[in-house]
């Protein structure tokens, strides 16, 4: 949900106290600063849709000042409200039957016991039958057969267990590094630890740092990537799925519009399964 970061939003509240507190006394610095280093996407989510994209890690928030509305997160806050970002999600599915999206909500910055069961109303009451329930083991022709569409995983443990349409959190390998190759790395030292029983996500995600950001000021979190995606797409194409150990399961990566990155991964599904020779 990057793509649609309001530059006017104040720092989100669960950002440092430092940068809140510059934030305050200089506005008009620091949110174009984190407008250009939070933006990871360009696209709205119907136009990911159509890319191929069929995982959605959405950071969840209470905006100030945003009323009982919640939006999403990520440095900044969005102009779209999670309500109009799931609604856009539900018409699509609609006009794609066919097609099944992973859901994740996470993060929660400043939710109340009230703002979750409002949000978990709101998904339930929206996908209704697309929902597939975790009680079963689901493929895409069980999915098929009765027209599920929507696996919604959330990363409260409380609220998941309450609710037995949504899916515990899907866990994130996430390197936090600005160079490729420690990226690279990170993910093949969690490979070989073992894949976790379920959905989890290998993130080819850079990340910037304080020190990035202030010796680079014409840098940006799109420079940064494009400049980066040559090793990590070959690092993807190298990638084959399947149970085993050492197999991936759901690729992430920034500005999936911008480059093949969703039709190499779509093709990994067309590979034999099997960690022999992958990396």
């Amino acid at each position: 949900m990057s793509f649609c970061l309001d530059v006017s939003s104040p720092v989100q509240r669960s950002e440092s106290r430092l940068l809140r507190v510059i934030d305050r006394l200089f506005p008009c610095w620091t949110r174009p600063c984190v407008y250009r280093w939070a933006t990871t996407q360009q696209c709205p989510l119907s136009v990911q849709c159509d890319l191929g994209v069929r995982f959605f890690d959405l950071r969840i928030a209470r905006k100030p000042a945003g009323g009982s509305r919640l939006f999403f997160a990520h440095g900044i806050y969005t102009l779209l409200t999670v309500k109009e970002a799931l609604a856009e999600l539900a018409s699509w599915l609609d006009s794609h039957p066919n097609e099944v999206i992973l859901v994740s909500c996470s993060h929660f910055d400043s939710l109340t016991d009230r703002d979750h069961a409002h949000l978990v109303d709101y998904i339930i009451t929206l996908f209704g039958e697309k929902l597939c329930s975790p009680q079963d083991t689901p493929t895409l022709r069980s999915c098929w057969s009765s027209s599920q569409q929507v696996i919604v995983s959330y990363a409260d443990q409380q609220v998941e267990q309450q609710q037995p349409q949504l899916w515990t959190e899907v866990p994130y390998w996430y390197a936090d590094s600005s160079d490729p190759q420690q990226v690279i790395k990170y993910l093949e030292e969690k490979k070989s630890q073992g894949r976790p029983a379920g959905f989890f996500v290998s993130g080819l995600n850079l990340t910037e740092d304080a020190r990035l950001v202030l010796l680079h000021p014409f840098l940006n979190m799109r420079k940064m990537t494009l400049k980066a995606l040559s090793p990590l797409l070959r690092w993807a194409s190298e990638q084959r799925p399947g149970p085993q150990g050492g197999g991936v399961n759901i690729l992430c990566c920034d500005f999936v519009g911008l480059s093949g990155f969703c039709s190499l991964v779509i093709g990994l599904n067309y590979e034999p399964a099997g960690g022999a020779g992958a990396v």
